[in-house]
């Protein structure tokens, strides 16, 4: 009912940039929001950049000034350009959305629905 799909990941040398794209769409819920979340080896999952559909954003303190959340509503896909990528952003970075029946609570994005994940590797 509701499918998420990343591309865009790959391999850069630091200082590089990738940009990743996710797609998520329901014919049955409202999609309150979408972000990223990522995993670098041997750690939790982490908050990266998430967007409202309202178009509120929120940046983990670490990318802020190097990454960019953005949305295109009528494509239902939110981007995350990165640049100035150091080693310490490889990760294996995941997709994740929110959506609801009945409408968006208030309050931050709380995402349901998760991408399978897409690797990113900044090495020289």
């Amino acid at each position: 009912q509701v499918q998420v799909e990343e591309s865009g990941g790959g391999s850069v040398q630091p200082g590089g940039s990738l940009r990743l794209s996710c797609i998520a769409s329901s014919q049955f819920f409202t999609r309150c929001g979408m972000g990223w979340y990522r995993q670098p080896p041997g750690k939790d999952r982490e908050l990266v950049s998430i967007i409202s559909s309202g178009g509120t954003t929120t940046y983990e303190d670490s990318v802020k000034g190097r990454f960019t959340i953005s949305q295109d509503v009528s494509r239902d896909t939110v981007y995350l350009q990165m640049d100035a990528l150091k080693t310490e952003d490889t990760a294996v970075y995941f997709c994740a959305a929110e959506f609801r029946a009945g409408g968006c609570a208030p309050g931050p994005v709380r995402p349901n629905y998760w991408g399978q994940g897409t690797q990113v590797t900044v090495s020289s």
